[in-house]
């Protein structure tokens, strides 16, 4: 975390991991592996988690040790 641009892009990753997993979401709801209330919990966190990760992308600043 002593970089801003690598740091940057490592949760630029994450976040595409992020939206990988809404598909996995997607897909375990259209196959009724999950319900459909059990998905929509899980949205509203994956879109939490997705907030998160943008905001730490594009702020690494407050994220790096201080020195």
């Amino acid at each position: 975390r002593k970089y801003p641009k690598h740091f940057s892009s490592k949760m630029t990753d994450a976040d595409g991991e992020c939206t990988e997993t809404q598909i996995w979401l997607d897909f375990s709801k259209d196959c009724k592996y999950i319900s459909q209330e059990i998905s929509d919990r899980l949205y509203k966190e994956y879109v939490e988690v997705g907030r998160m990760l943008g905001s730490m992308a594009n702020n690494p600043e407050k994220f790096l040790p201080k020195n």
